[in-house]
């Protein structure tokens, strides 16, 4: 149990006092009371809301309340004061032996530090990725690779069940294309020169897959017609790619679970399961579509056909699941894609790019409409990334067969510095990725910034090693003012990793761990200007053992936290 779950825990028991007396009614709801560190660091180290909320419900006043509260805290063995600001704000002060029990149970605790039940062990599917298995993984594709991994970690080590899916979106036009320009690269193998037509993918990825088909087939398809060879290079070339797809991800320690066929959904009929099951709660219905606002194309006419509710849901109209040929719409075929997720899972996760907000309204209400409102279902839209080197933009083009592949990007810089550097801001605000910027050893880097920050710690067993100091056990009275200041930055780890679990939102710990490392080497340059600050000192082996249990109280936390991040905690930096 983490710090403030447990004060969280004493405010609950503070509140039930106070409904046995009589001074709260029963039966208040407490889910808007938080327990959480002040703004200013200088009002104490714990901030409740608790008199603030609920006051009004209770029909007294907020500062009579919090009054009743603080007596009641106060009477904690690891509370130093309790003190009312404003109209009804409650501020604490914890004592240092508290602070130094945090310290202890960091060490007890280890790598399970900061683990979290709030999931319950409720069953979540996260897909991401998902990028048509037309050719290899591109920096496009990178951002969402990035977060909805790091996120399916995060909803894990928060007590989650999760299951990392790969949508393989193998039914559409694109890979009829795709077949086309394998066929081509087969004949090149078979010794023919050819032409790239215009609007097939003249990437040389496909010089492989055409040598493959050549070696299968020999030249039984040159001549042939392409409804002889069309199925069958299309499942061929798909094959292909999703092997190079699963490498490219593999380089950046992506693993998924399940990679769902959208052909294979087709040919097993979930969409018409899905319809029908929509049908029979009168949520399909068969009408004709509103005509385009403005003048009408030449070519337009009003046809009928099934169009799913979702005005119902929130959208601002209803949408065809179908075709007028009887094909399935894209978002005909999605939505039973989803119905099929939500049978196995209780929450739902998309990863997005953020060119597909347009259709994130439909699909929730189609989710909505199928689960009965019963699973939450969340899509996480992620902007583009722009690729530069030393400020002046990387051209990228995929049918242009150009573009900067993530294997080229994570061979130059490397797949922990790709990794954290993706989740360094917010996944739906922009992004920019210079080469340089990314490796570069300053204070401006967060991943070089964090990384030194556990190759600083790291060096400090060495040097007392070195030195031949023998460390006696850490007395934790030893530590002042300045180390239990960390020591607190540190204890909010847990609580980082519980929000960022619920918000969905794991560049949260990226940022946490930013800070932390900004605190710890602000402690170490104290050294710097009073040698008696610094953490190993040959003459005191009493203050070098216990700084250094704190040293490596920090380590643990940025190993914790930058495993989240499917990034390694470096002990000494290149």
């Amino acid at each position: 149990m983490s710090l403030y779950t447990r004060f969280t825990a004493h405010l609950d028991a503070v509140l039930d006092a106070l409904e046995a007396e009589g001074t709260l009614p029963a039966g208040l709801n407490r889910k808007p009371v938080t327990v959480e560190p002040p703004r200013d660091p200088s009002h104490g180290d714990l901030a409740t809301n608790a008199a603030m909320v609920l006051a009004k419900p209770a029909g007294t006043n907020p500062r009579a309340l919090a009054d009743a509260i603080v007596t009641k805290l106060q009477a904690l063995d690891e509370v130093e004061s309790a003190a009312i600001a404003g109209p009804g704000f409650i501020n604490l002060t914890l004592t240092d032996p508290t602070w130094r029990a945090e310290l202890a149970a960091i060490h007890a605790d280890a790598d399970d530090y900061g683990q979290s039940g709030i999931g319950q062990g409720v069953t979540v599917n996260v897909e991401y990725v998902s990028a048509n298995p037309t050719g290899p993984m591109h920096m496009g594709h990178c951002r969402g690779a990035v977060v909805g991994d790091a996120l399916a970690t995060l909803l894990e080590y928060a007590g989650h069940k999760v299951t990392r899916e790969y949508y393989i979106n193998d039914a559409g036009g694109q890979v009829d294309v795709l077949a086309r320009s394998a066929h081509i690269r087969y004949r090149e193998a078979l010794g023919e020169d050819v032409t790239i037509p215009e609007g097939l993918y003249p990437g040389d990825y496909l010089v492989p897959v055409g040598q493959a088909l050549a070696a299968e087939y020999g030249d039984k398809f040159v001549g042939a017609p392409e409804s002889d060879w069309l199925v069958t290079f299309r499942s061929f070339a798909v094959a292909q790619m999703m092997d190079l797809i699963r490498a490219d991800l593999a380089l950046l320690g992506i693993h998924h679970d399940i990679f769902s066929s959208e052909a294979e959904l087709q040919a097993a009929g979930k969409p018409e399961q899905a319809e029908a099951w929509l049908r029979a709660h009168d949520l399909v219905y068969d009408g004709v579509l509103e005509a385009p606002k403005g003048e009408l194309p030449d070519d337009w006419e009003p046809v009928e056909l099934p169009l799913f509710r979702s005005t119902k849901f929130g959208d601002d109209q209803d949408r065809p699941i179908k075709k007028s040929n009887g094909s399935w719409t894209y978002f005909g075929a999605d939505m039973a894609y989803h119905y099929q997720k939500a049978q196995s899972a209780d929450q739902l996760i998309d990863i997005w790019g953020a060119d597909h907000a347009g259709t994130v309204k439909r699909i929730q209400a189609a989710v909505a409409a199928l689960t009965e409102g019963k699973a939450r279902f969340d899509v996480k839209l992620i902007q583009m990334v722009r690729l530069l080197r030393d400020g002046e933009p990387v051209k990228m083009s995929k049918r242009a067969g150009n573009f900067v592949t993530l294997a080229d990007v994570v061979q130059e810089v490397g797949k922990d510095v790709v990794r954290f550097t993706m989740l360094t801001r917010k996944a739906d605000a922009q992004m920019d990725f210079d080469f340089a910027k990314v490796v570069e050893a300053s204070k401006d880097n967060p991943v070089f910034y964090v990384q030194y920050a556990h190759a600083r710690i790291a060096s400090l067993g060495r040097r007392a090693e070195e030195a031949g100091i023998v460390l006696p056990a850490p007395d934790l009275s030893l530590l002042g003012t300045a180390e239990l200041a960390i020591v607190k930055l540190a204890a909010q780890f847990p609580r980082v990793v519980e929000g960022s679990a619920l918000a969905r939102e794991p560049h949260r710990v990226a940022f946490y761990l930013n800070d932390l490392a900004s605190a710890f080497h602000g402690w170490w340059n104290m050294g710097n200007d009073d040698p008696r600050a610094r953490v190993i000192l040959a003459d005191d082996p009493a203050l070098t053992a216990t700084r250094l249990f704190l040293a490596q109280g920090i380590g643990q936390i940025i190993r914790n936290g930058l495993a989240l991040m499917g990034v390694a905690a470096l002990t000494e930096m290149q």
